[in-house]
Order: C-alpha cells, then structure tokens, then sequence
C-alpha cells in the first residue's frame, strides 16, 4: 500500500492550516470591531467558500493561479514556477475551502470576548499587543483551537477544487480523497475501501479532540 497519499494530505492540511491560522485570525479581529454594515459584507465575501461549489473555487482559482490566471502566468513567466498541477497547488485550494471555518470560529470567540479584561488592563497601562496575546486570545483559546482542528479536518478531506487545481498523479499530487475517487473509478473497490477507512479513523480522532477540548474547558 502507497502511503504518499496519506503523508501528502497531511502535509497539505497542516500547511493550508498553519496559513489561515494568521489569516483567519488577523481577518476575525479586525472585523469583529466594524460597523455592522461593513461586517456584513465582509462576512459575505470571506464566507463564500463554504457555500459554493467545489468545483467553483476550484474553477476560480484556476482563473486566478493557472498558467492564462493574472497571478499564475506571472509567477511563470518571472519566477519560472507553477501554481498549478504540482502537490501545493493543493496548499491554496484547501486553504481557500477551509479559511472560512476558521474566521467564523474564531470571530465567533473575539465577539464573546469580555473588553472589561481589555479596559482593565489599558488602565494598568499594557499595550494592546499586549493584550491581545496575554489576555484575549487565552480567554478565546477553545473557539480558536476549535476552528484550528475544524479547519485541518476539512482540508485533508479536500477534493473538488484540489482535483481541479492540481490534478491526480501518483506519487506527486496525490490525496486521499482523489486516491478514493481513482480506485472507485478503476473499479478497485477494495483499495478504495482502505483509503476510506483511513480517512474515517483520522475524521474520527479530530472529532474526538474537539470533543475533549470542550469537556476540558467546561
């Protein structure tokens, strides 16, 4: 049995995670202190992902990173690399599907935050630097974990936009969910079958961690 999809998933999961980790959390705190209408919109656009098509954020990355896309066919033509069809492609395809995960939780923590912590400690004379990372992110610690694993979770189990952006070859861009499809598609039921498996039991462990994330905090 090849583990290349496996170590390449993980790979992929943990570096798209590690990316909208700042991201997410940079977005959910500057947001989380707009006007409403402002939120609202911003809210809509960072939201997308979450409720479009795979195949559509696949479709628009592909517009965006390929060799025709604005970013893709500069990168190209100056750098001589490409952003798509090689292993971390899939970095930003499952980035893109599971940042709004980590924004909504996140965001969701920074709004239940109590600023009385904040206005205590401005009268002591800490900065907000300070604050937010000796004060408020501790106190937001289970929401923000939280959105980290949901957000790990849903891009190891990345397949549309990634089967679109970076393909299947095996041994080079391979993942579990596009391994699956392959077998399934050849008519290899039974390695299909363990590539499933695999993925339940590490969908299974990242539940298991939430769960106990939230009794330890309760």
């Amino acid at each position: 049995m090849d583990f290349y999809p496996l170590l390449n998933s993980l790979r992929i999961a943990a570096l798209s995670t590690a990316l909208i980790f700042f991201v997410g959390l940079w977005a959910a705190q500057v947001i989380s202190r707009c006007s409403p209408l402002i939120k609202g919109v911003l809210d809509v656009v960072l939201t997308l992902p979450l409720v479009l098509p795979p195949t559509v954020v696949g479709y628009l990355l592909l517009c965006i990173l390929g060799p025709n896309g604005w970013v893709g066919g500069f990168v190209e033509r100056w750098l001589d690399v490409r952003l798509t069809m090689v292993w971390y492609a899939a970095v930003f395809s499952s980035a893109a599907v599971a940042f709004p995960l980590m924004y909504r939780t996140a965001r969701g923590a920074f709004e239940s935050y109590n600023k009385t912590l904040t206005y205590a400690a401005q009268v002591l004379g800490r900065s907000n630097r300070w604050i937010f990372w000796h004060i408020q992110l501790p106190c937001c610690r289970q929401g923000i974990v939280a959105g980290t694993v949901l957000a790990f979770a849903r891009a190891l189990g990345e397949y549309g936009a990634t089967s679109m952006i970076a393909g299947y070859t095996p041994g080079k861009t391979a993942t579990i969910s596009t391994t699956v499809y392959q077998f399934w598609r050849t008519g290899n039921d039974a390695m299909a079958l363990r590539w499933v498996l695999v993925n339940l039991a590490i969908s299974a462990v990242v539940l298991l961690a939430i769960n106990l994330l939230e009794r330890k905090e309760r």
